[in-house]
């Protein structure tokens, strides 16, 4: 069995991630691609991975990608996520991971739909949340884009309450809006749109998928084959990593897991005593990349890309994930996390290393911080979830 160590490990990293020397990316699509797909729940970070592995690239270029060539899509994805990916991949990550979540996820709607005494019994629930569906697909359909407000208005029943966690010293009673939608677009019959207000807003208006793509999502792969593809293009970026690793970030079954990386046929390598995978004729050493640091946001999805992080995370975890398990902003040197950065309110970008890296890299360090005080240009990014050094570093 061929071993790979932390280094060459952190060699790839540095190539197939476009974050070192030399190795960056023409565009977003190709950044995206890079990655498999960017991750979108805090809308900042696509912007933000995208600029820190496309030299010259701005704001206006990514929504470019999204919203007029539509070469990027914003969808549902990996452990029921938000992602941005290559729109000719999206067929694939919605057989391989999004299919499944919306079963599950519909059951547990009509579960809270009956609990909340929408209607009487499963069954009932079921077919009330039917005709919602479908009723707002038709109103989004007339208007062509909406938001959703727009479409509670044209359907009074979005508005429908549900009682959450009665009892609870967390109890709350949500409006159905943002569950449909979620259903919706988890079956890929509706697509994000662009934001409203700045690139850091959260809220999109909403598209029906056949509007904002000629045939829709277009036609996909069966399930099985569509994992297949996913767990080859996981390894080609991410590769070698534990079958845990790949589990984690698809978000699949340990027997899905194991069948993907089956069919792939995955070559098994030593991972310092862990049994490793990496794609047929992938064993050799990657070339030598040259020194590079790189300031990374929070959710990256570097850093988000495996599940077993201690080869590039050392012992920072405690400063720079929060307590769920999401990463900060984070900054990174050939290969490994040396510190965080953050932004008070002034805006600038200020940074703190976690240990000693010598002078040359700490000289690349200040000029990569002046270069992205520079690209933010007085906008202050807050990231949706905060690490406890980033938090320290916003402060004024």
């Amino acid at each position: 069995m061929v071993r790979i160590g932390v280094e060459e490990r952190r060699r790839r990293l540095g190539r197939r991630h476009r974050l070192g020397a030399g190795c960056q990316a023409a565009d977003p699509v190709e950044a995206a691609a890079s990655m498999v797909a960017l991750h979108a729940t805090d809308p900042a970070t696509v912007h933000l991975s995208v600029a820190a592995r496309v030299p010259g690239s701005d704001v206006a270029s990514t929504e470019r990608a999204l919203y007029e060539d539509r070469s990027l899509i914003r969808m549902l994805g990996m452990r029921r996520t938000v992602f941005v990916v290559p729109t000719p991949f999206a067929p694939v990550v919605q057989a391989a991971c999004t299919d499944d979540i919306a079963v599950k996820q519909r059951k547990l709607l009509v579960k809270h739909l009956a609990e909340s005494g929408i209607a009487d019994g499963i069954e009932s629930c079921g077919q009330w949340l039917a005709a919602v569906e479908e009723s707002t697909a038709t109103a989004l359909a007339l208007r062509g884009s909406a938001t959703a407000q727009e479409l509670s208005a044209d359907e009074p029943r979005l508005r429908t309450r549900l009682n959450m966690a009665v009892g609870k010293a967390y109890a709350a009673q949500p409006y159905v809006t943002s569950r449909v939608l979620f259903q919706l677009a988890a079956e890929g019959r509706i697509v994000r749109g662009r934001p409203l207000g700045t690139w850091l807003s959260g809220q999109h208006q909403w598209s029906p998928a056949a509007d904002w793509l000629p045939g829709g999502l277009g036609d996909k792969p069966t399930a099985e084959d569509a994992r297949v593809t996913l767990a080859r293009a996981w390894l080609a970026s991410f590769g070698p990593g534990t079958a845990a690793d790949l589990q984690w970030w698809a978000g699949w079954t340990l027997g899905q897991t194991r069948k993907a990386l089956t069919a792939v046929e995955a070559v098994e390598v030593e991972l310092d005593g862990q049994v490793g995978y990496v794609l047929p004729g992938d064993e050799a050493p990657e070339a030598p990349v040259d020194p590079w640091v790189a300031f990374l946001p929070g959710l990256d999805p570097t850093p988000m890309g495996w599940k077993e992080r201690e080869w590039f995370l050392g012992p920072h975890k405690s400063k720079l994930f929060d307590t769920t398990g999401n990463i900060g902003p984070s900054i990174w040197s050939d290969g490994r996390i040396i510190g965080a950065w953050g932004q008070p309110e002034s805006g600038e970008v200020r940074y703190q290393l976690l240990e000693d890296v010598g002078a040359d890299t700490t000289a690349l360090v200040e000029s990569e911080a002046a270069r992205w005080t520079t690209w933010l240009a007085g906008v202050r990014v807050t990231p949706r979830f905060r690490s406890p050094l980033e938090k320290q570093l916003s402060q004024s």
